[in-house]
């Protein structure tokens, strides 16, 4: 068993254990030389147990396997550390929870939220089976399902995948997940083939669309209406098809699955009978078709003067609402009256910053009220404008991953790309707000792929667009003097970092020494410059000057590099 604080392979130091399995750890290591977390799985070979010989030779594939693989939802395999007793598999530390904890804590999941899920799990699946030779999951369950804080999701533990070999005519080993797995993953019904993982992942969605586990009592699959009478009827038919015993009643491919998702609502029952219904009531809705209009336009007009004074009282309220938690209250209750209008989450997300803090439950509040109406609100032509402060609230005030002795700086930038590059794709270049969010955009995907880039040495060049984006953000944020303090000194220690950490590089990439002296006086002046109100702004603006003289040496080490 790894300890706590050691080193392996002279580079991977191990913080803390975060998962455990049968004869498998996993722990959360800082790379040393990248300042990069990852995580290591850790496999004993000498484990007494039958099924040991075959956990180690899992491993060993599935790192094998993971190595060739390219694709948004799979983590990366960067290194394989043979100990003879023990086997280090070093690999993307996926920040997030996975969905079984979710649906744990908070039940059966919103129907819409499900869907979209289901269909990210499609396209890698589908993925996987699509290599040449086709790779079959085999154990897809809510448990190996991590969301990401930025709503997309990563499928792990790839220990009982298996390449599909044309001629077998059954399975090795018989393993799988019971209650997830299909008929075929124990034995004596055949090869597992891509009909498996649909038979999974129709399994999955069940558990997460009604909160019943299926390796609990009932141990049966009732059609999720059973559950909740108020799903859909098209959605119940794909799961029952995606669960069919037999392989070939199921659908045949997750690209199959895929399109059926998408079309789900013109399968449900509801849907059909009004189809029909057309047909036999055509004359008599056309006879009645005046009379109709007047009543549903004389409804939708009161319907919606009853939502907007709703929703203007609501919001009054949350203006002048006398505490936070009140204040966030009333802008949920706003958001829930008229959930695709922008006016309430710009007014949750002031409320959310209140306190100079986004945190974690907060943040679980908003994706709650905007996950599901997400596609709608990009109707707007203010959307843009609502995109632009979740960057921000990302970016300046998420605490997700801090701790006392960490800061979560970069976890901050990652998560708000997302909202800035919508800032950009669907708003225009007239706004404001355009350019800053393009930088602010540019200067979170540097850093979210840059690890990466110098991993594979690909990150020359990287650096000289990076500085520019970062120069021209401290010189619009110095001519805004009405900006809050948080938001200059996040800058600022933003700026202390990159000359920290990429001094050399910049003047490798063309940068000169003179031009990141200025930038780094210019900080100096600014920093000491502004005036802080509460304790942990002073606590901000101190860290920032005790790292004024390793900034400085940073510059020095580059320029006397360069002279040799």
């Amino acid at each position: 068993m790894a300890e706590i604080g050691s080193v392996i392979d002279g580079k991977y130091e191990i913080l803390k254990l975060i998962g455990q399995g049968g004869m498998s750890k996993v722990y959360l290591a800082m790379d040393k030389r990248l300042n990069k977390q990852w995580a290591v799985k850790e496999i004993e070979k000498t484990a007494k147990d039958k099924n040991n010989d075959v956990i180690v030779q899992s491993a060993i594939a599935e790192a094998n396997m993971i190595k060739r693989l390219d694709h948004p939802s799979l983590p990366r395999i960067v290194d394989i550390i043979d100990r003879g007793n023990v086997i280090f598999v070093i690999m993307d530390y996926i920040e997030g929870e996975p969905l079984s904890e979710i649906v744990d804590e908070y039940g059966a999941q919103p129907q819409e939220i499900v869907i979209e899920w289901a269909k990210q799990l499609c396209e890698v699946l589908d993925y996987l089976h699509t290599r040449n030779p086709a790779i079959i999951y085999r154990d897809m369950k809510p448990g190996n399902v991590m969301l990401k804080p930025d709503g997309n999701i990563k499928l792990i533990d790839f220990g009982i995948a298996r390449e599909f070999k044309d001629q077998n005519l059954a399975d090795t080993v018989s393993l799988g997940t019971k209650g997830y797995a299909a008929p075929e993953q124990f034995g004596g019904k055949g090869q597992t083939d891509p009909r498996t993982d649909v038979y999974c992942l129709g399994v999955t969605l069940y558990h997460l669309i009604t909160g019943q586990n299926p390796s609990e009592p009932p141990y049966e699959l009732y059609p999720i209406r059973y559950w909740n009478p108020h799903l859909s009827g098209g959605l119940e038919r794909i799961i029952q098809k995606c669960t069919q015993l037999n392989p070939e009643d199921r659908y045949q491919s997750c690209a199959e699955l895929l399109y059926a998702l998408n079309h789900y609502e013109e399968m449900d029952d509801v849907y059909r009978e009004k189809q029909k219904g057309k047909l036999r009531k055509f004359s008599i809705v056309a006879a009645s078709a005046f009379l109709c209009l007047f009543i549903g336009i004389f409804g939708q007009v009161m319907k919606n003067h009853t939502n907007n004074s709703d929703f203007s009282a609501m919001m009054r309220v949350a203006e002048t609402a006398s505490t936070d938690t009140n204040k966030i209250d009333n802008y949920l209750n706003a958001i829930d009256i008229k959930p695709n209008v922008t006016e309430g989450y710009l007014g949750l997300l002031d409320a959310f910053k209140n306190d100079a803090n986004f945190t974690v439950e907060e943040e679980a509040q908003l994706k709650k009220k905007i996950n599901v109406h997400l596609s709608k609100l990009r109707e707007n032509e203010d959307y843009a404008d609502l995109a632009f402060e979740l960057g921000k609230i990302y970016w300046y005030y998420y605490d997700y991953g801090k701790t006392e002795t960490s800061d979560n700086q970069v976890t901050r930038m990652k998560s708000s790309v997302q909202w800035f590059e919508d800032a950009v794709r669907y708003g225009s270049s007239d706004k404001s707000y355009f350019e800053m969010a393009t930088i602010y955009s540019d200067i979170g995907k540097f850093n979210q792929d840059i690890n990466l880039h110098i991993e594979e040495a690909s990150d020359k060049g990287k650096y000289r667009p990076y500085w520019r984006n970062l120069k021209e953000l401290i010189e619009r944020l110095a001519d805004n003097p009405d900006e809050n303090e948080i938001v200059k000194l996040e800058l600022y220690k933003l700026g202390m970092y990159s000359i920290e950490t990429y001094a050399r590089k910049l003047k490798a990439d063309g940068i000169e020494e003179s031009e990141i002296r200025a930038v780094f006086e210019s900080i100096k002046e600014s920093t000491n410059q502004v005036s802080v109100t509460t304790d942990k702004t002073e606590t901000m603006k101190e860290s920032i000057i005790n790292r004024f003289a390793t900034a400085e040496k940073a510059i020095e080490n580059a320029s006397r590099e360069e002279i040799k």
